[in-house]
């Protein structure tokens, strides 16, 4: 089990260190190079002060993960897609929230995407990754077809199949950093190709 939310200033400032450290080597030297030992010395921290924080390296991976929710926003930003109006105005959103929350977390993202063969810890985050993205589209896709707005070409389960496909980290850095698309571009683009592609409208 995680280690609890430290209650004091100074356990929480170590903390952080500790997790900005780790992001940090996760994406400067890849996920391999993620050691307990390697994590403390870059963050200046004591070994001994590392393990007032995290048991075991998957703990770190996993609460530096769930941190990411944090840092970069990502919940507040999911909301605001199940915040919509209606299901056509949550599939915009919905692009919205990939162009807006993929690029930032692509790096550490990639990362664990190429050393889930071979590494336990990025399997296990991988993994999660997956049915969490999946369990959201079959959320937008079943909100869709309740409103009669889902194109006859789709099933629920196809048109979640196709919307966590279309979530690929390909999509984002090929767009992003190949062809250097800004946000705004990424939103306004895919949104209308979601729309065109699954709504009855489109």
């Amino acid at each position: 089990m995680p280690v609890d939310e430290p209650q004091n200033a100074r356990g929480r400032r170590t903390r952080e260190a500790l997790l900005s450290a780790a992001r940090r080597l996760v994406e400067e030297r890849g996920f391999e190079s993620v050691t307990l030992a390697a994590v403390a010395e870059s963050a200046g921290v004591s070994h001994r002060a590392l393990y007032l924080h995290f048991h075991s390296r998957s703990d770190l991976l996993t609460t530096l993960y769930r941190h990411l929710g944090v840092t970069e926003d990502l919940v507040s930003s999911l909301a605001r897609v199940w915040d919509s109006a209606d299901a056509v105005s949550a599939l915009s959103e919905w692009a919205s929230h990939i162009a807006r929350s993929h690029p930032r977390i692509l790096a550490i993202n990639r990362a664990i995407e190429r050393a889930r063969f071979t590494d336990p810890d990025a399997a296990a985050l991988w993994d999660l990754t997956m049915r969490n993205w999946l369990k959201s589209c079959r959320r937008l896709a079943a909100w869709l077809d309740d409103e009669g707005s889902l194109s006859e070409r789709w099933t629920v389960q196809s048109a979640a199949d196709m919307l966590w496909t279309l979530m690929s980290w390909d999509v984002t850095e090929r767009l992003v950093v190949s062809r250097r698309w800004s946000e705004r571009r990424y939103a306004e683009m895919f949104g209308d190709l979601l729309l065109s592609t699954f709504t009855r409208k489109g």
